[in-house]
């Protein structure tokens, strides 16, 4: 629970404040004077009578009340410490540095318990343990450096990882990414992201508040929070960006032994994200350049005009934005053939826009006047512009940074020359300009920032289902997967249309009910979990004999408990199915399905509820959705009922919470209808 105590703090104490600025201590008490905080600063250290200038308590029982504490000592002693302040000195807010806490060991873990308990005896606030501490306007209490200058519209920063905080800063301040407040949390104990946005969301205020929310997650210990937060402040005009960590096995383990965080799927994290409308990032320098883009206009279409008098750096530009789904048009006609008799001779205008290594700061800018004015088509411009070290392009910057003014549309400045330009560049940040020094990096982020929709609807209206039928079975299931005959009794509550199908062990009953279904036939093993890797799938039966033939093979193979009987049904293999993660809402999946789900693994991913609208989206962002149009004279799928198939699976997880896992692969997708064949259901009681 974040309280003014710990951002506007009347008082300091740092215990273990020190007069060597070489220990945590002592750089905290340094950064607090050097950084002019205007309260009463204590310093608790029994070997030192002055630190800094500072009068030293030998003992925390002698200081006076105090608002916040900043600790920097053993794990050991914080406990106590802690103890004395909350309950004698009126303390309600803490920041430990120190580590050997819950990322070490169950004895660290209980003594955090402990710490948390007490902090929340008294309504206090506690950020860390295992963290370099809080940056804002009113002190700056971290043992680190650099400590960029605030500035109330610069970015938030919002980090699990001390370290990786400080990495963010440095190559952001280089860049021109200014920040304002700072908060590491560490171990998280009491305090992690989620809340400190709770935070910055209840308290948001446009006319002074960062527009601007970065974020590096090793755990997310409260997704619905993370959600609720992120979607709320981007509705109110804020911009979030984030990194989440951990999520494979090799990286949640790095994860656990440095804050003691747990994994997510990085398809499930990408599902949040996406459902709140936060832009994913996967490294510092991708996260640095959302935060860059999100500094200048507002991208609001695909066609990019490339700029630049550096052919290759051109070429890896357009081949990552056309990778990402932004498009590189040509550029031709009179204005085309007009803009090129101002270049020099060998230039070219066709896009990118390629006006050598001689050109100009006049031509620069005739040729951006032309894509702000002449070229309707174009949505913003990257201009790629270095130096060789032969002469000053300080007067091109200038052109540059005007330009950024003036254009209506985005324009996006790629000065990768950071040693041969360094003057020139610092000029240009001096202005309150970000610079891109890769233009790689910053395709990769613009094509992020652009497929990142606004945050779901909330209220979120999902087709009837027959929720009665469903906790009914639900109820009387135990754990594990679902027998077929509940299955079936699930998907037809749900509304889901699948195949008709016979389920029998005994051959002579199975012979006398297969009338039924008309031939061709499919026989399935009932039992094993992967009847592909059996071999207990047998297509194209079309007799008595094969019937009675086949069954014997398919309950032979181990585990058998059954056959499954179905009519062979023709059309496109589609999947959709269930992912169940400790404290997320279910994640829905769509794609091809068959065999193809493993080979081209071209899935889609959500959080439930699910929207028609994200439905769609879904359905439309798979690599194969040509497929499910139709192509080479092949018809498509009927996508109306696809999406109400994903809105229906959204409908029962909501409905059965139980449900842990769930497949339906396949589909059997055609332009009249979609038909469920093969359905599997885990559920699991907590």
């Amino acid at each position: 629970m974040i309280n003014e105590q710990l951002t506007n703090p009347k008082s300091i104490v740092i215990i273990g404040g020190s007069n060597t600025i070489r220990k945590p201590g002592g750089k905290i008490v340094k950064n607090c004077i050097d950084g002019g905080y205007l309260g009463e600063l204590r310093i608790v250290n029994p070997k030192e009578k002055q630190v800094q200038g500072i009068i030293s308590y030998t003992n925390v029982n002698d200081i006076p009340n105090t608002d916040l504490a900043i600790l920097a000592i053993p794990a050991k002693y914080c406990l106590e410490t802690i103890t004395v302040l909350a309950e004698q000195k009126n303390t309600k807010a803490f920041i430990i540095i120190s580590a050997g806490f819950g990322e070490t060991n169950e004895i660290g873990s209980h003594i955090e318990k402990e710490i948390v308990d007490i902090i929340n005896s008294v309504n206090g606030c506690l950020i860390g343990p295992n963290c370099i501490g809080v940056l804002n306007k009113n002190y700056k209490g971290v043992f680190t450096t650099p400590i960029p200058e605030y500035n109330s519209k610069g970015c938030d920063l919002i980090s699990g990882s001390g370290a990786t905080a400080v990495f963010i800063m440095e190559a952001g301040m280089l860049l021109g990414v200014p920040f304002a407040n700072v908060y590491s949390v560490g171990n998280g104990a009491q305090t992690g992201v989620e809340d400190v946005l709770e935070y910055m969301d209840i308290h948001y205020s446009p006319d002074t508040d960062p527009a601007i929310k970065l974020l590096y997650l090793e755990a997310i210990k409260d997704p619905q929070k993370l959600l609720k937060h992120a979607s709320s402040l981007i509705n109110k005009g804020v911009k979030i960006a984030a990194i989440k960590a951990g999520s494979t096995a090799e990286g949640s383990r790095a994860a656990s032994s440095h804050t003691g965080a747990i994994a997510s799927s990085d398809m499930t994290v990408r599902a949040l994200f996406k459902k709140a409308g936060i832009v994913y990032c996967s490294s510092r320098e991708e996260l640095l350049s959302v935060a860059s883009i999100f500094k200048y206009k507002k991208l609001t279409g695909k066609n990019i005009a490339i700029i630049t008098h550096a052919g290759g750096s051109a070429v890896m530009l357009a081949d990552v934005l056309s990778k990402g789904g932004l498009q590189i048009p040509t550029i031709e006609g009179e204005d085309a053939k007009k803009l090129e008799t101002y270049l020099y001779p060998g230039s070219s205008v066709s896009n990118p826009i390629d006006f050598l290594a001689t050109g100009t700061a006049e031509q620069l800018g005739i040729i951006m006047d032309y894509c702000e004015h002449k070229f309707d088509f174009i949505d913003a411009m990257v201009v790629v512009f270095g130096s060789p070290g032969l002469f000053d392009v300080e007067n091109v910057y200038n052109v540059l940074s005007v330009k950024l003014d003036v254009c209506s549309k985005p324009i996006f400045p790629v000065l990768p020359s950071v040693i041969n330009a360094h003057k020139e560049i610092k000029t240009f940040l001096s202005k309150g300009n970000i610079n891109f020094p890769d233009e790689v990096v910053l395709g990769k982020a613009l094509c992020e920032v652009y497929k990142t929709s606004s945050p779901s609807l909330q209220n979120i209206e999902l087709p009837k289902i027959n929720t009665t039928k469903i906790r009914s079975i639900i109820d009387q299931a135990t754990d594990g997967y679902l027998t077929p005959e509940d299955t079936a009794l699930m998907i037809d509550a749900s509304g889901i249309p699948r195949s008709i199908e016979i389920i029998e062990n005994s051959k002579e009953n199975l012979l006398s009910e297969i009338s039924q279904i008309p031939f061709p036939i499919v026989m399935k093993v009932v039992g094993p979990l992967h009847k592909s890797d059996t071999q207990g799938v047998i297509l194209n039966v079309n007799t008595i004999e094969e019937v009675s033939k086949n069954f014997d093979v398919l309950m032979d193979i181990k585990g058998a408990i059954a056959v499954m009987v179905q009519p062979m049904l023709s059309g496109l293999e589609l999947f959709v199915g269930v992912k169940k993660e400790p404290g997320f809402n279910h994640t829905i999946l769509c794609g091809l399905g068959g065999i193809f789900i493993e080979i081209l693994n071209d899935v889609a991913a959500a959080l439930s509820p699910i929207s028609d609208i994200e439905a769609q989206k879904m359905i439309r962002s798979l690599r194969g959705y040509e497929l499910l149009q139709g192509s080479r004279g092949k018809d498509g799928i009927n996508e109306i009922q696809f999406i109400e198939i994903i809105q229906r699976l959204s409908a029962l997880v909501e409905t059965a919470p139980e449900i842990t896992e769930m497949d339906i692969n396949p589909l059997i997708g055609t332009k009249d209808a979609i038909t469920a064949v093969d359905v599997r259901i885990k559920i699991e009681k907590i």
